[in-house]
């Protein structure tokens, strides 16, 4: 299969290097010191079992690349204006392109540039950090891509299975959904308040969560994410606000979200896709988020790195 990642940090090296591994031609859109990185010495991954390293494609001009099989679309959402673009050469009459991005909104965004048919919709759960240009820090075990058709009828496609096994085979815990709003909303209902809640306390978990009124607060703006889920006609569990709840319990003290790290290294946040599609999503269905819109109104300042002081 010829794969192309647009978005080549840490979620999509790491992803593209498997495929690699597996015997793809696989090629990473890149530039800058990762692009001369990448060229030099491949995707290097390090695990708590060693270091290795895994030789690449790497391209800076997708259309050098050409039309691919398979699009992953992992950048970082605030980039979205400058990336989207890039699909464009990379997408051609048997193209299936799958954002892996934070928020709710990636699909949408892509099919506005590119049309419905190309676009599968998903989200992924790996524990994985960029520490320099081309090396890949992954920890932990979890290394898993969840996704389905993002328009049309709500079941598991023939190219969305076929999917699910390439990606398997290259030792990537994929499920094919056949509804793939549902995981996206389920994370995103654990994902914006947390994010948004540590970045303005500029905390880690675990300070803040030994606080009952910080774990309420958060409660309550995760009960809003679930109210804008149902009303969008999205089937989130029952319970989901309790299940993401537990797992904030058993999360470890010292886990940081990438809003917090981000805001704390003067780097752009991704805000609008987190933060802010909420409370807009909320105005427009009617449904209070006061809580959220209070987070909203902290970082905004933050949004494109550290504001200067006066």
């Amino acid at each position: 299969m010829k794969i192309a990642i647009v978005g080549a940090g840490a979620v999509g090296g790491y992803f593209g290097a498997r495929l690699a591994q597996a015997g793809h031609e696989v090629t990473l859109v890149a530039r800058g010191a990762k692009l001369e990185a990448f060229r030099r010495a491949g995707v290097r991954i390090r695990t708590a079992s060693g270091e290795f390293a895994v030789p690449i494609g790497a391209e800076s001009d997708p259309s050098r690349v050409g039309p691919v099989d398979l699009v992953i679309f992992a950048v970082k959402t605030y980039s979205n204006p400058q990336a989207i673009p890039l699909l464009a050469p990379l997408v051609g009459p048997g193209t299936a392109v799958l954002p892996l991005q934070n928020g709710v909104d990636a699909a949408d965004e892509i099919a506005a540039a590119i049309g419905r048919p190309p676009v599968l919709a998903g989200t992924t759960y790996i524990g994985a950090t960029m520490v320099e240009p081309g090396v890949i820090e992954y920890v932990g075990t979890v290394r898993k891509i969840v996704f389905g058709e993002a328009f049309g009828d709500r079941v598991v496609t023939e190219r969305v299975e076929r999917l699910r096994e390439t990606l398997a085979a290259a030792d990537i815990q994929a499920e094919a959904a056949a509804d793939s709003r549902i995981a996206i909303w389920e994370k995103f209902v654990f994902l914006a308040p947390v994010a948004a809640f540590t970045a303005a306390a500029r905390l880690p978990v675990g300070p803040a969560w030994a606080q009952p009124a910080f774990r309420e607060a958060v409660a309550a703006a995760m009960a809003e994410v679930e109210a804008l889920a149902r009303h969008a006609g999205v089937g989130v569990a029952a319970d989901i606000v309790d299940q993401k709840m537990r797992y904030l319990d058993a999360s470890p003290p010292g886990m940081r979200s990438s809003m917090m790290v981000d805001l704390t290294s003067g780097r752009p946040l991704e805000l609008e896709a987190l933060i802010g599609t909420v409370v807009r999503r909320g105005r427009a269905a009617g449904i209070p988020t006061p809580v959220t819109a209070a987070l909203y109104g902290v970082l905004k300042p933050f949004e494109h790195g550290a504001p200067a002081l006066p």
